[in-house]
């Protein structure tokens, strides 16, 4: 009986690894769909490690698109329990960081002009001073989901013209993921503002949800048809 039992767990175990992707294909037993963020406590450290390295990319305030696109093509390949070494990560990061300054310099640029916006408005420089205060928000607000979504395009083959571009037909197409976008950036936005050092794991949580969202659409899509 004990035998038969060994055999039981043993082959369990097999199963769940086969689904997640871990181990070796089991007959009759398919990979789930996410099968690298079946372990929820390897998917968190994953998370806050990437955020990490985004981080430190991102220190240059011009880099953050490219940290968020190596990043986001990082957590695709870790869920999808592909190839995620973070050399690959660092290989991104090389191989487009120079063409994202066309991207990261004009958002810093247009950050910077609201927030001094925002500023002048709360210390009553300004004319209608709530009002200017309210759409400085929102315009950084529109910015953060737009450079999330336009990164999360990004590849090396695409490049950064493209994914940008790409970033409207997005939104029209799941109005309520970019909702879950922007609910990430606010989340990233909050924490930072909390204690500063959170901001590693912010940006981390942020990617994911740049990662999550377009799986959410599918499985929605497939359960539909």
């Amino acid at each position: 009986m004990s035998v038969i039992s060994g055999e039981r767990r043993a082959q369990r175990a097999a199963t769940r690894e086969a689904r997640s992707g871990a181990g070796p294909t089991v007959a009759g037993v398919e990979p789930g769909a996410n099968p690298g963020a079946t372990a929820k406590f390897g998917l968190f450290g994953e998370v806050l490690t990437i955020g990490l390295m985004m981080t430190i990319v991102a220190l240059g305030v011009v880099t953050l698109p490219i940290a968020l696109a190596a990043g986001i093509r990082h957590l695709r390949r870790f869920v999808a329990a592909e190839d995620s070494r973070s050399s690959l990560f660092w290989d991104d990061v090389r191989a487009g960081i120079l063409r994202s300054l066309a991207v990261g310099v004009p958002a810093a640029l247009i950050a910077a002009v609201l927030t001094v916006d925002i500023v002048l408005a709360g210390s009553g420089a300004l004319p209608g001073g709530e009002a200017i205060a309210v759409i400085g928000w929102a315009g950084l607000l529109v910015l953060a989901v737009t450079v999330l979504l336009a990164a999360g395009e990004w590849s090396p083959s695409r490049g950064w013209v493209v994914a940008v571009r790409a970033v409207p037909g997005v939104v029209r197409a799941d109005v309520a993921g970019a909702a879950y976008i922007a609910a990430a950036a606010i989340f990233t936005g909050v924490v930072t503002w909390a204690l500063a050092p959170l901001f590693i794991a912010g940006i981390g949580c942020a990617t994911l949800a740049v990662v999550a969202v377009p799986a959410r659409r599918r499985r929605g899509d497939n359960h539909a048809g």
